[in-house]
């Protein structure tokens, strides 16, 4: 088995994702320094207290999340989670790398790329802050049947409102999706020519806006709609590098 030093697997992730390039909610790349040289990689969505257990029992050398432990305006004492996480981190000498913008953004093996790849949709455009949001032809027969589908290849139940306030529900030709909880990005789809958006939650306002619009809003779930970019990137870079990878779902039902 190969290994690499912490630094040269920073700078490939950081090589591929660009997170110079956005402005985010917490920092990107390395989050808890660990051991020096890195031959297992554990990959998940969130640096969950049992992500970390599970990477601990793979006897993983980093851990690459999409959602890591730190975040912009939060508490900065380290008591009860927080340490409980980091104290397994420090403990086993384990390097947390997360990525969040620039993980929901890449083109390849992001959030939205990998979503569309699961839902067989090909993106053609981008749209909304950051050009986070994708967009792509799609043939449906309505909003229902998109939803049926979206349902069949996620596993899961999803929330979908679909009739305009005239009873009426128009054939779904052009989706727009961005994972996660981006229900603010509705209203960019709908002036993308969206049909229908699909992304991880639902807000109050998102009901009201779909009925007036038309435009049919389906939420997946968050956990549900971004499994797929970390194991896509951590897996192609271990591939490139000659790493071992796993990919642990820590289920949510959220």
């Amino acid at each position: 088995m190969s290994s690499i030093t912490r630094e040269d697997l920073q700078a490939r992730f950081d090589g591929l994702l660009q997170p110079e390039r956005f402005k985010d909610y917490g920092p990107n790349g390395l989050q808890v320094e660990g051991k020096p040289r890195i031959e297992r990689i554990v990959s998940g969505v969130t640096a969950s207290r049992a992500l970390i257990e599970a990477a601990i029992d793979h006897r993983a050398d980093a851990v690459f999340v999409h959602h890591g432990l730190f975040w912009r305006g939060q508490d900065g004492r380290v008591t009860g989670w927080m340490k409980q996480r980091l104290r397994l981190l420090l403990a086993n000498d384990i390097n947390l790398f997360a990525y969040h913008l620039p993980l929901d953004a890449h083109a390849e093996w992001g959030n939205n790329a990998q979503l569309g790849r699961v839902l067989g949709l090909q993106a053609d455009r981008r749209f909304g802050e950051q050009d986070l949001g994708f967009a792509a032809p799609a043939t449906f027969d309505g909003p229902q049947a998109l939803a049926d589908h979206v349902q069949q290849a996620l596993g899961r139940s999803v929330t979908v409102v679909a009739h305009a306030t005239d009873g009426t529900a128009r054939p779904i030709r052009r989706v727009a999706w961005c994972t996660g909880g981006a229900q603010g990005y509705f209203e960019s789809a709908v002036a993308a020519g969206a049909d229908a958006f699909i992304t991880g939650e639902i807000s109050e306002p998102q009901a009201h806006l779909a009925r007036e619009t038309g435009v049919a809003f389906i939420a997946a779930g968050h956990h549900a709609t971004e499994r797929y970019g970390a194991p896509a990137l951590a897996s192609h870079v271990a591939a490139e590098l000659g790493l071992e990878h796993v990919f642990i779902d820590i289920d949510n039902p959220a």
